[in-house]
């Protein structure tokens, strides 16, 4: 199985007439993503890579039966894609964009809300179940099929990760990156339960940083509901407090903000940590 997309999952690509756009949506098509359209206001109508171009999600959904969109629109342009998308049927939306924002985020991620549609991000690189689909631009090379998830705010530190899984035989069965911003769509606690619920998910690898408390729900979280094992890495663990490392949302406001503390929490709820992430596949026991 696979959490939110695999082979059959069909994907909009908004803003796929760009240079990003165009150079992933090349990665993607090239892995076995079943790209059915771009989104570009004012080109529908034209074609790239011998796929459809439209006008509106909406018109790209009708069109081709596509339930996802990813996003790789300017930051300027962001918030009026991630509204039209929230005019649509599609049931994910993947807002790889950086740099967007807070306020045009808090909007349009209400408008999707109130539609039911889940949003990953936005600066983030995407979620892929290897050997099915990939959305986003994660190496696809370093993915292998297995049976260990992954939930990341950082998009580099689960490259390594992924890589020391592969190496170490274990594999994946699907890796999300959920964002670095103050304001993201789906949080540790909103994608827990599915690979809880997901029966080829043996164990879950966890990365987090400084920054906010996600992590710290997540523990209270996997304490009480979870089943499966679940090992986390920590990253920002000489951040010094008030600068802002890297991601808009690594920033520590507080005590409970730090690495230090958040790995407290975790390990306080029999949750093991890694110091290192070479050290991460070493705590795995599936």
């Amino acid at each position: 199985m696979s959490i939110l997309i695999n082979k059959d999952t069909k994907v909009l690509v908004q803003g796929m007439t760009g240079r990003d756009g165009s150079f992933h949506s090349q990665q993607m098509i090239d892995y076995g993503t079943q790209i059915v359209g771009g989104v570009t206001p004012g080109k529908g109508g034209q074609e790239l890579m011998g796929k459809p171009i439209f006008n509106s999600v909406q018109e790209g959904v009708e069109a081709t039966g596509a339930t996802v969109s990813v996003m790789y629109v300017p930051a300027k342009f962001a918030k009026e894609a991630m509204l039209d998308a929230a005019k649509s049927e599609i049931e994910l939306l993947v807002t790889i964009t950086e740099g967007i924002p807070t306020l045009d985020v808090l909007e349009a991620y209400e408008a999707l809300q109130k539609r039911n549609i889940r949003l990953i991000g936005p600066n983030c690189p995407g979620l892929i179940t290897p050997g099915e689909c990939k959305i986003g631009i994660m190496p696809a090379n370093i993915h292998k099929p297995g049976k260990v998830g992954v939930i990341s705010r950082s998009g580099t530190l689960t490259y390594e990760i992924v890589q020391d899984l592969t190496d170490a035989g274990f594999g994946e069965t699907t890796c999300i990156g959920v964002g670095g911003d103050p304001i993201i769509g789906s949080k540790f606690i909103d994608l827990l339960p599915l690979f809880e619920a997901d029966e080829d998910t043996k164990a879950v690898v966890l990365v987090g940083e400084i920054g906010g408390q996600d992590e710290v729900q997540a523990a209270e979280w996997i304490k009480a509901n979870m089943t499966k094992p679940v090992v986390a890495f920590i990253a920002g663990q000489t951040a010094p407090p008030g600068r802002r490392m890297g991601h808009a949302g690594a920033i520590v406001g507080g005590e409970d903000d730090t690495a230090a503390s958040k790995k407290k929490a975790l390990e306080g709820m029999g949750i093991p940590v890694a110091e290192l992430i070479s050290q991460v596949t070493k705590l795995i026991s599936v």
